[in-house]
């Protein structure tokens, strides 16, 4: 897969192997039969791939499946680089999540005595946590991604909302080990296994969407406005407590849990404990964060495309 990339960016040097050519704003524009203006350092023209500012049409879906070697690679590099030069490693993965869940235990389950919906507040935490750690880290990481790429970015030419979507798959990685850390800890505590359990991969993928919308949007803001980078980490921060990571949707009266549903997170953490805990699903929090997560996912896409041909000239 890493010949992939090696390929892109000799694409991309003057002599005489350009297949693909990245075109600027100012030369590009929308139409059918767009005129071949780029040509390569021995005279030959070369075909050019234009970006336009639109939704995906049938043709650029298909070019993002092409592309998924790509996708490969950068989510591995992600996690290769991720605790690169780092003594512990991936144990971080294990540690971050274990070591909120014993602060949160003490803070919040043995001192300011938070309900857990009469389960260990330990195991409670840890499964919202799961998920939160998820979000945060990839949402975090993939507002970076595209200003990160510059030289791969401004050089060639590829569906631009690989670099995100990658950096999302990449966090996958710490989501799994994380798991297993769960698993091993729930006995512990007296929490058996339940087959509800299995509900916990179709969850992982809603999560996944609701952090890639999160993340594609995020993205490219950060390439226009580089404010992004120093607001995110303290809008994440307040995200946190308006979600029920550390504390049940049920504390809340019920009159004000509609607005807990306006954020996707609230019923996919929920949908987490239930599973974890062999719990009745609540179907309508769910469904309210499938329908929240697939706007949003609609909505950070639009954008994406909207500003996609800047990023060239801008980043």
């Amino acid at each position: 897969m890493e010949n992939v990339v090696n390929a892109l960016e000799r694409a991309s040097e003057p002599d005489g192997l350009i297949s693909r050519h990245l075109v600027e704003p100012s030369v590009a524009h929308k139409g059918p039969n767009l005129p071949n203006l780029a040509q390569s350092a021995t005279g030959t023209e070369a075909p050019l791939v234009v970006i336009e500012g639109s939704g995906w049409s049938g043709r650029e879906l298909r070019e993002l499946w092409a592309h998924r070697d790509l996708f490969y690679f950068l989510a591995w590099r992600d996690v290769k680089v991720r605790y690169q030069q780092t003594v512990l490693g991936a144990a971080w993965a294990i540690l971050q999540p274990l070591i909120s869940m014993v602060v949160f235990t003490i803070l919040f389950g043995r001192l300011a005595r938070v309900p857990s919906e009469g389960q260990p507040y330990a195991i409670f935490s840890y499964a919202g946590l799961l998920a939160w750690n998820y979000f945060s880290t990839a949402v975090t990481n993939g507002s970076n991604c595209l200003v990160g790429s510059t030289n791969l970015i401004t050089k060639v030419y590829f569906p631009r909302v690989i670099v995100p979507v990658a950096t999302v798959g990449a966090a996958l990685v710490d989501l799994a080990i994380a798991s297993l850390m769960l698993f091993a800890i729930m006995p512990f505590y007296g929490v058996g296994f339940h087959p509800s359990l299995i509900m916990l991969i179709p969850l992982v993928v809603l999560t996944t969407l609701a952090t890639a919308a999160f993340g594609i949007w995020t993205s490219a803001l950060n390439v226009k406005y580089r404010d992004i980078r120093y607001a995110l980490p303290f809008a994440i921060q307040i995200m946190m407590f308006l979600t029920p990571v550390i504390y049940p949707v049920t504390m809340l009266p019920e009159r004000w849990r509609w607005v807990l549903r306006l954020n996707p997170l609230s019923g996919i953490i929920e949908g987490f404990r239930d599973a974890i805990f062999g719990r009745a699903f609540n179907w309508t929090g769910l469904g309210a964060s499938a329908a929240v997560t697939l706007l949003l996912l609609i909505a950070s896409v639009w954008i994406f495309r909207r500003m996609e041909g800047e990023f060239a000239d801008v980043i």
